[in-house]
């Protein structure tokens, strides 16, 4: 095989140079995190992992599963999310085309007449590139870096979409437990005081109570029926929010099967700030962004040097259609050209000043973001802290007021006590249930945002 023709040298020869080129890019430093070295709150020891716990082995209940990957397919948000993927990846495809020659080919016929009056037609065929940069300080593989860094961004910026999306369904799902054990509670304690009204109204009739224990437990008997119906449409309402994130109606009659008491969530380590922060999808968006940024100065700095730019061809021309290919005269040109700015009036120098602030921007957003997870993680660590030794003592109150109420019953039965004492305690009684369902709620929703915020729920 022979040597190449000259200008596929040339072209090869400057290929070779652009990429040894140049860049004007500042080495780029990942900002030391602006937090303290450790959390402020304890946290498990042993565990996987959030970062590398999937959700599928973070949430048990199969039901709960098949609503977030239901979810997954089909919420909106989170569509929206990956299209801008699909977007920022073309146009680092087009910013990184830019690194490379553009070849076309063309082929013309012209007529025009010629000295001796007659007409002449002449044909051409070639091949060459259009007008390329021939990237000697960086300018265009700058723009290449920067390009590919936003699309990265846009990639973990879905991540993190994923993460808060499985959170919020975690959460609206809880929502919904608490719902069906508040409405059960609710429910029973409605049968309980309409019962004792039903008692009291007869004992009224006779004359063995007065009008006051009447009208109390009627009043009681139908706070009840008022938080029920209160109940019945929150539980409504978290139906149809579970629903806009799945992205699909869930049936008004849908149950989750599970109490509060029932549903159980691994135990997670935090580890250290320096670990566990910079590996949380949202934080490694800014630092991607940052990148793109930093990037964008090596292009406003390369703008001060001249740009090269390369047009070259090689075709055949002929008098005869037939003979284009065959006979034709063959030629080849390359036409390179310089272009050096003089007087910009300050444009290029205000274009590095721009780049240079927006990093810095940068910077302070991915510091910002850093702050932002570590009082998220702090916060639900406090929780983790606390919430144990709430749930226990609401437990105990609960187990108290119960006592109380059956005692109460008794003295009042054998008229040692009066009515309005048996009506306090299970109004006391009926509040202790309540809130315990919501302490216990409160928890397992604390659970849920310490395994987002720790970095979990973006693996497949």
């Amino acid at each position: 095989m022979g040597l190449p023709s000259r200008p596929v040298r040339i072209l090869c020869a400057l290929s070779v140079s652009l990429v040894a080129a140049c860049s004007f890019a500042p080495t780029y430093e990942r900002p030391a995190p602006p937090v303290p070295g450790a959390f402020p709150y304890p946290s498990a020891t042993q565990g996987v992992p959030a970062a590398e716990l999937g959700w599928q082995k973070f949430f048990a209940d199969e039901r709960l599963k098949a609503l977030i990957g239901t979810a997954l397919a089909n919420n909106r948000d989170l569509r929206v999310a990956i299209l801008a993927i699909e977007q920022a990846r073309a146009q680092y495809d087009i910013r990184n085309a830019d690194r490379f020659p553009t070849i076309g080919a063309t082929v013309t016929g012209s007529r025009a007449p010629g000295s001796s009056g007659n007409s002449s037609t002449v044909y051409t065929a070639g091949i060459g590139t259009t007008a390329w940069e021939v990237d000697l300080f960086g300018r265009v593989a700058s723009l290449s870096a920067s390009a590919l860094a936003q699309y990265l961004a846009t990639e973990e910026g879905r991540k993190a979409a994923q993460t808060a999306l499985i959170a919020s369904v975690a959460t609206a799902w809880l929502n919904v437990v608490s719902d069906e054990e508040l409405l059960k509670v609710t429910q029973d304690t409605l049968a309980t005081r309409e019962e004792s009204l039903r008692l009291t109204k007869l004992r009224f009739e006779n004359g063995a109570s007065s009008e006051i224990d009447y009208r109390l437990a009627e009043s009681l008997a139908e706070t009840a029926r008022a938080l029920l119906a209160q109940l019945q449409r929150q539980r409504a309402q978290d139906i149809n929010a579970l629903g806009l994130l799945v992205g699909q109606a869930v049936a008004p009659d849908f149950r989750t099967g599970v109490s509060t008491d029932s549903v159980t969530l691994p135990d997670l380590p935090a580890g250290t700030p320096s670990d566990v922060l910079v590996k949380r999808p949202d934080v490694r968006q800014a630092e991607e962004q940052l990148i793109a940024a930093n990037a964008n100065i090596g292009a406003a700095r390369a703008a001060f040097f001249p740009r090269i730019t390369l047009t070259a061809g090689i075709g055949s021309a002929s008098s005869d259609l037939s003979d284009l290919f065959k006979g034709g005269a063959w030629g080849w040109t390359v036409a390179p050209a310089l272009v050096q700015t003089i007087f910009d009036f300050g444009r290029n120098r205000a274009g590095v000043a721009s780049a240079t602030a927006q990093r810095d921007i940068a910077i302070a957003q991915y510091e910002r973001a850093i702050q932002s997870a570590f009082r998220e993680v702090s916060d639900a660590l406090a929780g983790r802290a606390t919430f144990g030794d709430q749930l226990a003592a609401q437990t105990a109150v609960v187990r108290a007021e119960t006592v109380r109420t059956r005692l109460a019953k008794l003295r009042y039965d054998n008229g040692v006590a009066s009515y309005l004492d048996f009506l306090d305690a299970q109004r006391s009684l009926f509040a202790a249930q309540q809130l315990l369902v919501q302490v216990r709620l409160a928890r397992l929703q604390n659970q849920v945002q310490l395994y987002r915020v720790l970095g979990g729920g973006w693996l497949a």
